[in-house]
């Protein structure tokens, strides 16, 4: 009897040992899948051949990534108008100005169909609700955003539930060398921004969760979204202004002051008397 039961917990052991073991690798090998495809699962890449409006989101890095690809697409004819977007950074400076200027030296480019947005959102959300009412206000039919290749997935969920399927926004990630999807473990900063996205794209699901969309009665600005050419006629406007300030100015340094002109005719006085 006791040769038995030694048999029967021999057996019993040997089961536990290989449930244990093949539920160990079962483990591994799904941590393993998650962690090489979760980058993927962050990225959404729409195919386009042309569009006529591209959106550039704020928080591209110095390389200016972001500007760079849509200045490709400008000049091989795939979109026609960009709108780029920046946050103000100092008290009257805002990224749109670096951007802008850093897009403009790479292709001779049409100052009326680059446009400044220039904001303080905190987040895509934020960004999405200023630009919506002024694309549906031009009646933009197809839309093309490019941020973050780990942002794509979520940008592409906010702007479209936002604006309601009018106009339809597709998506694009910048090419970062910093996030790769298939190697974001081997990264540091990849690794934060696989932590931050994924903690942004859970938190989006609760700040999309029975949202109203956004109309063109619902714009905001905090200021006016102007054509770079618009920019530059209002800067040559300020100028004119400051011109009579100007003159005045000129005309009182011109002018002899009282003790100079005193002194003057002292020296006259002086002379005629000798």
């Amino acid at each position: 009897m006791l040769l038995k039961k030694d048999k029967r917990i021999k057996k019993a052991s040997r089961k536990i040992y290989w449930i244990t073991t093949t539920l160990f690798f079962i483990v591994l090998l799904a941590f393993y899948l998650i962690i090489t495809t979760s980058g993927f699962w962050l990225e959404q890449i729409d195919h386009f051949t042309h569009v006529k409006w591209v959106a550039v989101l704020d928080g591209q890095g110095p390389d200016m990534e972001r500007t760079n690809y849509v200045a490709k697409l400008m000049r091989e004819g795939k979109v026609d108008s960009v709108l780029i977007l920046g946050r103000r950074v100092f008290k009257d400076r805002n990224n749109a100005d670096f951007y802008v200027e850093d897009f403009m030296k790479q292709g001779d480019f049409d100052s009326n169909s680059v446009f400044l947005a220039r904001h303080n959102d905190p987040s895509t959300l934020e960004e999405a609700r200023t630009v919506i009412p002024w694309f549906k206000k031009r009646n933009a039919d197809t839309v093309l955003l490019i941020t973050g290749t780990a942002a794509t997935k979520r940008a592409a969920k906010i702007f479209n539930t936002l604006a309601g399927g009018k106009p339809h926004f597709i998506v694009s990630g910048d090419s970062s060398y910093v996030f790769v999807p298939e190697r974001w473990f081997s990264n540091r900063e990849a690794k934060k921004i696989w932590a931050k996205e994924w903690a942004a794209l859970f938190l989006s699901w609760f700040d999309l969760w029975n949202i109203d969309t956004v109309g063109v009665a619902d714009s905001a600005y905090q200021a006016p979204i102007r054509s770079l050419s618009e920019e530059r006629r209002v800067d040559f406007v300020d100028l004119q202004k400051m011109l009579p300030s100007v003159k005045r100015k000129i005309d009182t340094l011109s002018t002899l002051q009282p003790a100079d002109t005193t002194a003057t005719q002292s020296k006259d006085t002086t002379t005629t008397a000798k």
